[in-house]
Order: C-alpha cells, then sequence, then structure tokens
C-alpha cells in the first residue's frame, strides 16, 4: 500500500467502503461517473455501470421548455432502461424554469436531479448559466429553492455540482455548499478549478476540503482524479465522500471498477487485456449505433474509438481507416479487425 493509507486515512477508507445513502437510494461503489456533454449519453453510462459503477450522472440539459421536444434534449434525458439511479443534469439561468425542468424530468422517471454550476464553456456562461452562476449568490439561492421545492414530495434528491468560485479571487464554493444544504440540497460535489481556469492547470483540493468542513452532506471531490493511486490522495487530502471522474474514463470505462478495487483492497487490478476491451467496445458501438441512429453514431462513435485505441499498438494507423468508415457495418468491422491482431492464436503463430 501506498504512504498516504495512514491510520488516519484508514478511518476514512472505512466511511468510504459504506454504501453512501442518496435519499432513497444506496451507493455502493463511490466512484462516481462525471457528467460530460457529447460523452456521457445512455450507452455510455450503460457500459460504465456495466463494468462497475454504481452512479452516473447524464449529460447537461437545457432548461428551456422549448427545447425539451428537439432529438439532442431527448437524448440526452433519455434513461431508458438504465439501473438506478437515474441522475439527469439541468443546466440554465432561470429559477422558474429550472423548478420545471426538475419536475419535468421527475415525471419522466428521474431518479436524482443534479443542477450545473460547474460548467466553463463559453456558450453556457454567456447565458449566465453553469459556473457563471457562482458570480450571483442571490441568483443561485433562487435557482436552488426553486428546484428543491419542484422535487418536494417526490423522493427525487437535488445535488449541485460546481467549482471552487469564478476566479482565484473569488472562491465562494465554501458559501455556497452551506447555502445548498441549508436549503436541502442533497449532496455537492466541487470540481477543483476556478471557471476562470477552465481545465488548465492542476487542480486543487484545499477548497474540497473546505467544503467538507463546513457542511454535514456528502461533498465529492472532482478534478485530475486519473488514477487509482491519486484519487487514494485526493480522498486524504479533502476528506471527501465520494470522487468523480470524468476525462480519465473516456475510452477507460473500467477505470472506476478499479479505483474502488484499490481503495476496497490497498491493490492494484490488472488493466483489462486487449480481447476484454474488444469485447466492451464491441457492445458498446452496438448500442451507441442503436441508440443515434447509424449516421449520427458513426460520427460520434469515433471519439469513444480513438480514446479507447489510444495508446495500443498500430492505432494511429487504423484511427484513419476507421475514420473513412461511412456506415456501421464497416466501422465496427474495422475496430474488430484491430483487435484480432491481439488474439491469441495470431500471437502463438507469430
Amino acid at each position: 500500500m501506498q504512504a498516504f493509507f495512514t491510520p488516519a486515512f484508514a478511518r476514512l477508507r472505512e466511511r468510504f467502503l459504506t454504501p453512501l445513502e442518496l435519499g432513497r437510494h444506496r451507493i455502493r461503489n463511490r466512484v462516481f461517473v462525471a457528467p460530460m456533454a457529447g460523452v456521457t449519453d445512455r450507452p455510455f453510462r450503460l457500459l460504465c455501470k456495466r463494468l462497475g459503477a454504481d452512479y452516473a450522472v447524464g449529460e447537461m440539459a437545457a432548461s428551456n421548455a422549448l427545447l425539451w421536444a428537439t432529438e439532442k434534449t431527448s437524448r440526452r434525458i433519455n434513461h431508458d432502461g438504465e439501473p438506478s439511479p437515474k441522475a439527469v443534469q439541468i443546466a440554465g439561468a432561470d429559477p422558474d424554469m429550472m423548478g420545471q425542468a426538475a419536475r419535468f424530468n421527475i415525471d419522466r422517471g428521474a431518479e436524482v436531479i443534479d443542477i450545473n454550476m460547474g460548467c466553463p464553456a463559453k456558450k453556457v456562461c454567456h447565458k449566465a448559466a453553469g459556473s457563471a452562476l457562482m458570480r450571483d449568490e442571490a441568483l443561485v439561492r433562487a435557482i436552488l429553492e426553486s428546484v428543491v421545492r419542484a422535487a418536494e414530495g417526490t423522493g427525487v434528491p437535488v445535488t449541485l455540482k460546481m467549482r471552487t468560485g469564478w476566479s482565484a479571487a473569488e472562491r465562494n464554493a465554501v458559501q455556497l455548499a452551506q447555502m445548498a444544504e441549508s436549503i436541502g440540497v442533497a449532496m455537492v460535489t466541487v470540481h477543483g478549478r476556478t471557471r476562470e481556469d477552465k481545465y488548465m492547470g492542476a487542480a486543487e483540493y484545499d477548497t474540497i476540503a473546505a467544503v467538507k468542513q463546513a457542511v454535514g452532506i456528502p461533498v465529492v471531490a472532482n478534478g485530475d482524479i486519473d488514477s487509482a493511486q491519486k484519487a487514494a490522495e485526493v480522498l486524504a487530502i479533502t476528506g471527501a465522500d465520494a470522487v468523480m471522474i470524468g476525462r480519465a474514463g473516456q475510452g477507460n470505462p473500467s477505470l472506476y471498477a478499479s479505483v474502488y478495487h484499490y481503495l476496497r483492497t490497498g491493490e492494484l487490478r490488472a488493466p483489462p487485456s486487449e480481447e476484454q476491451i474488444a469485447g466492451w467496445l464491441h457492445e458498446h458501438l452496438l448500442d451507441h449505433y442503436a441508440f443515434h441512429g447509424e449516421y449520427s453514431g458513426v460520427r460520434s462513435a469515433r471519439k469513444h474509438i480513438g480514446w479507447t485505441l489510444r495508446g495500443l499498438p498500430g492505432a494511429k494507423v487504423f484511427r484513419e481507416r476507421i475514420h473513412a468508415a461511412q456506415t456501421a457495418e464497416a466501422q465496427l468491422h474495422t475496430v474488430d479487425e484491430f483487435f484480432a491482431q491481439f488474439s491469441q492464436p495470431q500471437r502463438q503463430a507469430a
């Protein structure tokens, strides 16, 4: 075990390995899948859950009712057949719209409503939504109250994902977390960067630790967690109740279960074999095509394939062939052909 598995961390680890209560849900694996636009659609969430993650938040969905019937938003809030808890993230800057969006999604089967105050994207922040909201604490209060009120009596918990603040000079995550708890928010996730940082530089965890000390509700640490050892380190620094992993899970969906295994046993799990990767990628692509349709599915699958092949021998040449494939059948055949080079008979023949 690493040096940070101290007696103090052992006590923290014991709590970490106890299922987390979120409303009526008991989440066994406290290594969460972060919401990522264009990534955490239903097929990806199902893949992560099949491979061992218990909790995955869907892509950010607009609170504007005019967009609910659009194909893009309909897909983002589609949780059909997904194991509980089904978590929908909503974004917007109008309290009434956010409340209506919460109720709309609850009526459609959402089991957790997550409020986005963490997205740093310009197209979101220019509408005063996402992490831009952190500059207006009065508006934050109005939104939290509206969403919590909309979920009242349904048994659906409301959670909040935010950053440490708007800028290094305006870190107010502690104050907002305390506000959220007083209003009835059930859990807070903090990404260890300000909005100004976007995804640059290194995440800092002192603010997350301060949030954990300031509130009694579960606090989730997010930002730059890319390995089992880093997850343990972040838990030791922050005292958080769970960790949330985003970009490091792209193309590596077994990471969530691997982190949990390490925190549970103190031992690193062997990385998946090429045969195992080929198996889950094949299943994921079939699900992806069925969900998005062939034309859109082939194009949106390219990034998932690229992430998965990253670092494997010969991936660069095959990536060009995969990008040239225009049908689901051709793309899937090319992927299967790539992984065939790792099969045991071929290895023995070589």
